[in-house]
């Protein structure tokens, strides 16, 4: 793994016992800050080895004890990757939005795809229930103001402007499921009343 300049200034400075000289890190002071990391929530174990060469200098150090962790069952990207998708589920994403984050926090395309697999989430509840969150109930939301339409007395600039309202509702909240990161069919038939 090659170390750039940005992340040989993020690492801490050797550390120091009371008297000032530099103490070299031990296998058990690693596991330490490791296990503290976990005792937290769920990581990644790119995530994890990151964080710990933000502190410990020694590499290797850290995959031995990141490798001996993982024989242990204590970290474990399979969990955290199952884990991450109900926490985002359960926050209102969706799968392209999920898929794109555990991709960030380095899973592998397998791991990724076998998480969905175990979890089976339903997306459409999921849809259904992020868009009632930010929306309100789901009966009617884009349903014309009476006397909107099919009413004589109303202009036809009257129309125009209610259908036209409508139209601008239904992109922005159309924008919203799609940034939270679902697909189309997912939503459709909500913008649909």
């Amino acid at each position: 793994m090659m170390v750039t300049m940005s992340e040989t200034s993020q690492q801490s400075p050797p550390e120091t016992d009371t008297a000032g000289k530099t103490v070299v890190p031990t296998r058990v002071d690693v596991r330490i800050a490791a296990m503290n990391l976990l005792a937290r929530r769920e990581h990644a174990r790119s995530e994890l080895e990151l964080k710990l060469q933000r502190r410990f200098a020694d590499t290797e150090l850290i995959a031995a004890v990141l490798d001996q962790l993982s024989k242990e069952n204590l970290q474990s990207d399979v969990r955290f990757a199952e884990s991450l998708l109900r926490q985002r589920i359960g926050r209102g994403y969706g799968p392209n939005r999920v898929r794109q984050e555990m991709r960030d926090r380095g899973l592998s395309q397998a791991l990724i795809l076998s998480a969905l697999d175990s979890v089976a989430p339903d997306w459409f509840a999921a849809a259904a229930a992020a868009y009632e969150r930010k929306f309100g109930h789901l009966d009617g939301l884009l349903e014309p103001a009476a006397g909107e339409l099919g009413d004589e007395r109303l202009t036809s600039d009257a129309r125009r402007t209610a259908y036209q309202r409508r139209q601008k509702e239904k992109a922005r909240r159309m924008r919203f499921m799609q940034y939270r990161g679902f697909l189309p069919e997912h939503f459709r038939h909500l913008l649909e009343g």
